[in-house]
């Protein structure tokens, strides 16, 4: 884990910013907070869906699933070989492990605190199966959907296997905020995950109790926070406290400002370039007309579904 927290720099030149964002910013409000709901997904797995569906909101994400658990029957059945195209899917893990592999010849095991980015583009077939684990059996993390445009709809595909060692950990506000780095940039600090086509920002954001956390986002992105632990506002107004397992979906606006009372607050937050593109969804396939979506399916059932090979 890289760790700055004995980089002064970067405090000062937050709190510059920050003061600056206070004066010029438009903080964004809460445009939608809703509570997860439980769902089966895979072969069995028991999770929490935070959303699944396309929304000029939300886009360009598509899907967030939240899978939780210290019971192995709700997990370890986990999601075998099942066909991509036409998205990423990141998947980031706070406990236990998942195996994953796939037609690239791609394989390994992530752990808590690593994340497997995979770029689906013109197709792949994967399997992620949890690994039993019988002194801890808490299997913990997240699954995100990112949409491609279409010009990358095909593009080749790509896995990357990002280890918790690589990611960047950085301290704010006299060390109030701890901020794990994905993708995106706080401060010049770089997350690993790099080069994606619609720019996100992903971040594991936590407060402590009775602090403010205000985050550059730019006019240009939509965002949304998903809460892990704890409660905060999410925004200026301070009408509502937001507890675990709640997805908030803000309105346009510069900056976010998360707060808290009595209690620490742990969220992901995150950001990306709307493609303001059509959307035909059907499974694990997301392509812009119905037709592709045709083709799509046609080709796996004849086997011409992979046009890059191992």
């Amino acid at each position: 884990m890289l760790v700055y927290s004995n980089l002064d720099f970067i405090r000062q030149r937050h709190n510059c910013l920050k003061k600056v964002l206070t004066l010029m910013d438009i903080i964004r409000k809460i445009k939608v907070s809703l509570k997860s709901r439980s769902t089966f997904e895979g072969a069995g797995v028991r999770l929490k869906r935070a959303f699944a569906y396309a929304d000029s909101s939300l886009d360009p994400f598509l899907l967030l699933d939240d899978f939780h658990s210290d019971d192995p029957n709700d997990y370890i059945r986990g999601f075998p070989w099942h066909p991509h195209r036409g998205i990423e899917t990141i998947t980031y893990m706070l406990h236990g492990k998942i195996e994953h592999g796939d037609s690239l010849g791609n394989g390994g095991v992530i752990e808590a605190g690593d994340v497997q980015w995979m770029t689906a583009g013109s197709g792949i077939i994967h399997q992620e199966m949890p690994k039993k684990d019988e002194q801890n059996t808490l299997l913990w993390g997240f699954q995100l959907w990112a949409n491609l445009p279409p010009s990358h709809k095909m593009m080749n595909p790509r896995y990357r296997d990002v280890k918790k060692i690589t990611i960047p950990e950085i301290y704010l506000n006299n060390d109030n905020i701890k901020i794990k780095i994905i993708s995106g940039e706080i401060n010049g600090v770089k997350g690993p995950v790099q080069d994606v086509i619609t720019e996100p920002q992903y971040l594991d954001v936590t407060i402590n109790p009775n602090s403010e956390f205000v985050h550059h986002v730019g006019k240009e992105k939509n965002a949304f926070a998903y809460t892990i632990e704890g409660e905060g506002f999410f925004d200026d107004s301070k009408e509502k406290l937001l507890g675990n397992e709640m997805l908030i979906i803000f309105r346009e606006g510069d900056s976010i400002k998360i707060s808290t009372e009595n209690n620490p607050v742990r969220f992901l937050l995150l950001s990306g370039k709307p493609l303001r593109e059509p959307v035909a969804w059907r499974g694990p396939i997301v392509m812009n007309t119905e037709q592709e979506l045709d083709v799509a399916f046609r080709e796996y059932q004849t086997g011409a579904f992979l046009k890059h090979k191992q």
